[in-house]
């Protein structure tokens, strides 16, 4: 080789490596970030982000999950998965999946599996099995939008669960997974992969994936004012004079 050719196959392996190295930066800054902002969800209440969504306009406060097994906040990332009644298409086309399973073998710490179980109460869209599994995992938790059975097991491995209610119904015969990784709903309100899902002892929301920074800036300003207000009122503040116009104004919506 000559040594001009010799140089420039160098250049090109430095320019190379620099180039993957400048990627693996990018993605590891995009693993922070991500691990961030998960963090300052975790920081918060449902409250504070309920309120700021309502400053946002948007649509996020899912009713009806309530905690049914390990008591404790669940942040993170949504990974979906969408449950249905049996569909004969659905079952010609491949080999049977418990449903659930696949959502869960593909998440990991920072991520919320999102039951769609179409606030369905006759049978399970969540079981003990599932629970075992997504403990070891480290996924932050679970939310269904219906009922979810075996808590027991949930609250052995300490994995916390959020449903309508504990049924011992099974889902076979009843119910499967139509999808999962894809958009889904639960009760009315639009849950996208990657979506940020907030479920404590207040309630549960969601704030969507592109709204998230401004959503979590405006709900870290809301729980610094209650805070406060909340320290005049223990140092003996009249909470007429403590709860006046400006507390009002925490949630006058933004355009």
């Amino acid at each position: 080789m000559s040594g001009v050719a010799s140089q420039a196959g160098r250049a090109g392996a430095v320019g190379r490596a620099g180039a993957v190295s400048q990627a693996g930066a990018v993605s590891q800054a995009g693993v922070a970030n991500q691990t961030d902002t998960v963090e300052r969800l975790r920081a918060l209440d449902s409250c504070a982000v309920s309120d700021a969504l309502d400053r946002h306009g948007v649509r996020g406060v899912v009713t009806g999950p309530r905690p049914l097994a390990a008591a404790g906040t669940i942040a993170g990332r949504a990974v979906t998965v969408l449950l249905g009644p049996p569909d004969s298409a659905i079952a010609s086309a491949g080999p049977p999946r418990h449903l659930g399973a696949a959502a869960v073998d593909a998440s990991g710490p920072g991520e919320v599996i999102v039951v769609a179980h179409q606030g369905r109460t006759d049978c399970a869209g969540w079981g003990g099995l599932l629970s075992r599994a997504a403990a070891r995992r480290g996924i932050a938790g679970v939310v269904v939008d219906g009922a979810a059975r075996d808590l027991t097991e949930a609250r052995q491995v300490g994995l916390p669960v959020h449903a309508l209610v504990e049924v011992p119904m099974t889902a076979r015969g009843r119910a499967v997974e139509h999808a999962w990784g894809g958009p889904v709903e639960l009760a009315g309100i639009p849950v996208a992969p990657g979506d940020l899902v907030l479920a404590d002892a207040g309630g549960t929301v969601v704030i969507p994936a592109g709204r998230a920074d401004e959503v979590l800036a405006t709900a870290e300003r809301i729980a610094a004012t209650e805070a406060a207000m909340a320290a005049a009122i223990d140092a003996g503040t009249p909470v007429s004079d403590v709860m006046g116009r400006s507390y009002e104004e925490l949630t006058d919506v933004q355009h």
